[in-house]
């Protein structure tokens, strides 16, 4: 465990709910920031890139937790999500600043969050830090809430079902 916690990069790795737990206390024992980020991560642009990145910089370790397929489902239709959850954490955790992933079912993190008590909790601009699940809690432990602004014109609500919209200028490879 002390290994995996001392390593980042070369620890990133899928965890369950128990193995995340025990990882966040190691960071913890540790004296480190523990940061913890969450979302669909289905239709991955440079606006998520931003956000993680943004995310690793509060902190010593990101932990990013990962809706399930059923969740995605549930939050955005019948139709998503487009990559199965399991492609969605392998590209996750191949990404620099992602330490792990833990996958969660509900259609909040708020239970994960509990679980894992985080010293800082990201989540991007179209969010108020009064509005952020999860937030009395990470609060309450002496933790904090930073939001990341949306980079400017990236965003999955300005995906069409043919890619970025012709006006922002950004097109699919």
């Amino acid at each position: 465990m002390a290994e995996a916690v001392n390593r980042p990069g070369s620890s990133a790795k899928v965890m369950d709910w128990d193995e995340a737990a025990a990882w966040a206390r190691g960071i913890r024992d540790q004296n480190l920031t523990l940061v913890f980020t969450n979302g669909c991560f289905d239709l991955l642009h440079l606006g998520h890139i931003h956000l993680l990145e943004r995310a690793a910089s509060f902190g010593d370790r990101l932990i990013v937790g990962l809706n399930t397929d059923a969740s995605v489902r549930r939050l955005k239709g019948p139709q998503r999500p487009l990559t199965a959850e399991r492609d969605r954490a392998r590209i996750l955790i191949a990404l620099r600043p992602v330490d792990g992933v833990v996958l969660f079912d509900e259609d909040t993190p708020l239970k994960l969050i509990q679980t894992l008590r985080p010293a800082v909790l990201v989540k991007g601009g179209d969010y108020r830090p009064e509005t952020v699940v999860g937030r009395d809690d990470v609060v309450g432990w002496g933790g904090r809430v930073e939001i990341v602004p949306t980079l400017e014109g990236y965003s999955t609500t300005r995906l069409s079902g043919a890619g970025w919209k012709e006006n922002e200028g950004n097109s699919p490879s």
